[in-house]
């Protein structure tokens, strides 16, 4: 049995040039195993840590599964490497294995991929800062224990969330350190060096019981959101034992009290100036002021159940600028838009027509996710005419600071964002539409659409017509 020690945890890349030269060595998975740290002395590790191969050497696999592996090393099981390993052998005769998830390996590597993005999520979710001073003023730290080595991974949601804070992450595994305009990491920390409390944290404490609402208390689906493995770097989990023990008192409670009546001169009063403050709000005039301000985004509901509004991405000046309609589950997780399968459809397209999505800029008529739960799943829900018309107030905003020549819109609800009138997308698209700033509009459908054709021959057609379109749009720039 050969053993190869790895120096660290989650560097995928050098797994891979090791692997590589394994597999082109003829060294087969019953007879490797994968290791990380310092040699032990083990009486099976007969065999020197394996060498990398050599440059010119090639192997070939399917780029689905070096988005896996990506994932899975980030896994805390042991024999993580090992898995990737063997699907990394049989991917050499087995070219289409991991489109086959009922697949054993395939099917455990997912597994852990996922559990590996609810690491990331939780992560999200539960991490709680606390105020501190250092020689530069005024930072924030937190401490938190993730499932899984998501550190690296999940940081940059931080540093797009709290940009103009200092903030420090310590894990057991690593810190994240942003200092307003660098994400640097550095080595495993201890619970003893994050701040145990603050003077925020009682009022924190005080919004949350406010907000407990015990007549929708489910305590196992809270027990499945906020896994108790969190709690102990959470400051409101110390009041759940307690609200929860009161919940059925308070529900009645609740029940037997008396409606308090709205005070008609008072919604009289302040209706005409939340309505005036929408309308006078100046827009911000960057990309960075308007991600920033598109958190605290109060001009319709949706932002109650998404994670974050989702802004676009790419260059401050551009030509091109393509409009999705909304953000979906992955994109509401990692904050950046067409990050999802619409938007790998969407990269391959424009790649086929020649058209650079750096060049481009990419954005959603629609800023936060709609959707309904079912079970752990969130369902997309399509954004109603008031919701599209509560959010164009950001679209155009960002057509401001952009100043594109030309817009490509994807899909319905795109299209009646930016031309303010309901569109035949099918009917109209394809050719370019005049607007009153000098810019024009070229209609297409939505990605996700060519998804949802369950026959192949047209789907084909269908992604041959959109590539047609994008091809009609670089000819327009």
């Amino acid at each position: 049995m050969r053993t190869v020690r790895l120096t660290s945890e989650t560097d995928f890349a050098a797994w891979r040039e090791v692997a590589r030269g394994l597999v082109l060595a003829g060294e087969g998975p019953a007879a490797v195993r994968f290791r990380v740290g310092a040699d032990q002395g083990s009486l099976f590790d007969a065999v020197p840590r394996a060498q990398p191969a050599p440059p010119t050497a090639l192997l070939s696999v399917p780029r689905a599964f070096l988005d896996l592996g990506a994932e899975v090393v980030l896994h805390r099981s042991e024999d993580r490497f090992d898995l990737l390993y063997r699907l990394l052998w049989r991917l050499q005769s087995e070219r289409d294995l991991i489109k086959v998830t009922s697949d054993r390996d395939v099917a455990d590597a997912l597994e852990r991929a996922k559990n590996v993005s609810r690491a990331s999520h939780k992560m999200k979710a539960f991490v709680r800062f606390r105020q501190a001073e250092d020689d530069a003023g005024e930072r924030w730290i937190s401490w938190f224990e993730p499932a899984h080595r998501v550190l690296e991974k999940t940081a940059p949601f931080f540093q797009r969330r709290f940009t103009t804070m200092r903030w420090t992450i310590l894990t057991p595994d690593g810190t994240a350190d942003w200092d307003g305009e660098a994400l640097s990491f550095g080595p495993p920390a201890t619970r003893d060096m994050a701040p145990q409390e603050d003077e925020i944290e009682e009022f924190w404490k005080t919004y949350y019981a406010s907000t407990f609402n015990p007549a929708r208390l489910k305590t196992k689906t809270m027990q499945g959101e906020m896994p108790k493995r969190y709690w102990a770097n959470l400051p409101e989990a110390a009041l759940i034992p307690e609200l929860v023990a009161r919940a059925e008192v308070r529900e009645r409670e609740m029940v037997a009290a008396p409606a308090t009546p709205a005070n008609p001169k008072l919604v009289r009063a302040v209706a005409p100036v939340v309505e005036r403050a929408a309308q006078d709000a100046p827009p911000p005039d960057t990309l960075e002021a308007l991600e920033r301000a598109v958190q605290g985004c109060r001009r319709c509901p949706l932002w109650r159940d998404a994670t974050q509004g989702v802004c676009g991405r790419g260059p401050a000046r551009a030509d091109l600028m393509i409009v999705g309609e909304q953000p979906g589950d992955q994109e509401d997780l990692s904050g950046e838009p067409f990050v999802g399968p619409a938007g790998q459809v969407l990269n391959a397209a424009m790649a086929e027509a020649g058209v650079d999505r750096s060049d481009a800029f990419v954005t959603n008529a629609v800023k936060h996710f709609k959707h309904e739960p079912r079970g752990k799943r969130r369902l997309h829900k399509t954004p109603d005419a008031g919701e599209i018309s509560a959010c164009r107030w950001w679209l155009d905003a960002e057509r401001a600071i952009v100043k594109p020549k030309l817009i490509v819109t994807l899909g319905a609800t795109a299209a009646y964002a930016v031309l303010g009138r309901k569109a035949a997308v099918t009917q109209e698209r394809g050719r370019p539409i005049a607007l009153e700033d000098g810019s024009s509009v070229l209609l297409t459908v939505h990605p996700s659409y060519l998804l949802r054709i369950p026959d192949k021959a047209a789907a084909a057609a269908e992604s041959a017509r959109f590539v047609a379109d994008l091809r009609t749009a670089r000819a327009l720039l």
